[in-house]
């Protein structure tokens, strides 16, 4: 199951929260959370694309048409050689 949990500690978990805060707030609470996870993936998920997708932003930014990207340059500083092998 769930991070090792059996059938009967989720039933344990349940009835505390049930317990806790009372059968009219738990479906709000579970709303929440739901919500809360939803928002976290989006914002994951625009990080990601952020990262992986430079070469969109530039375009973007540069106010060149969506078909046309620059050339990104290398400089020789960034260039390292290989480094010897030993054996």
């Amino acid at each position: 199951m769930f991070a090792n949990l059996g059938f009967t500690e989720l039933m344990v978990i349940l009835v505390i929260v049930l317990v806790l805060f009372g059968a009219r707030r738990v479906p709000e609470i579970g709303a929440s959370i739901g919500k809360g996870i939803r928002e976290f993936k989006k914002n994951i998920n625009e990080i990601d694309r952020d990262v992986r997708d430079p070469i969109r932003d530039s375009v973007r930014d540069a106010g060149l048409p969506a078909g046309e990207t620059r050339p990104v340059r290398v400089d020789d500083e960034q260039v390292r050689p290989e480094p010897k092998r030993l054996i």
